[in-house]
């Protein structure tokens, strides 16, 4: 700890330093345009061990929690909600996709910062916040990969049927 404060400052700057960070890089990635965030590249992209997303289901069983998350993005102009799928266009759900990487990637973000906490933290202050940094983060990132992944299977599922020959009745 590089600054001496009261457990009641600590605490305090704490909660400040979370909000400012949480609500800063949400707001600051819905000002960015979803073009920057692309869904297909090597890190956004399901892994293999992700089973094309069961894998949420099966050990964390997300279907039955991963509504009860909030979405902070719509508080901000700009932001674009992923509680409901509202259309099941290709563009919508491409646009889908960039959305829940660009919540990924500040979820992500915000667990980056705990090493700032050493500056006001003892030890066991900053090993506090990162449980709850990764208490808070971490199932908004597996409720954002599970839906990047379901809708990758839609998206492929309807290309798939778009460049399906058309079949013909027979005679």
């Amino acid at each position: 700890m590089l600054i001496e404060l009261s457990i009641a400052w600590v605490i305090t700057l704490n909660i400040i330093a979370w909000l400012v960070i949480q609500f800063g890089l949400a707001w600051g990635f819905t000002q960015l345009a979803a073009e920057r965030f692309d869904p297909h590249n090597f890190f956004a992209l399901t892994k293999n061990w992700e089973r094309d997303g069961s894998i949420y289901e099966s050990a964390f069983g997300i279907k039955r929690w991963k509504d009860k998350l909030p979405d902070a993005s719509r508080m901000f102009r700009g932001g674009f909600a992923k509680a409901t799928l509202q259309r099941a266009s290709p563009e919508f759900l491409e646009r889908f996709l960039r959305e829940t990487w660009r919540g990924e990637l500040v979820h992500w973000l915000a667990l980056l910062f705990i090493p700032v906490f050493f500056i006001w933290n003892p030890w066991w202050g900053v090993a506090v916040n990162a449980a709850a940094a990764l208490a808070v983060n971490l199932p908004c990132i597996l409720a954002l990969r599970y839906n990047r992944a379901r809708f990758l299977r839609v998206i492929q599922r309807q290309h798939a049927n778009n460049n399906r020959p058309a079949t013909h009745p027979k005679p």
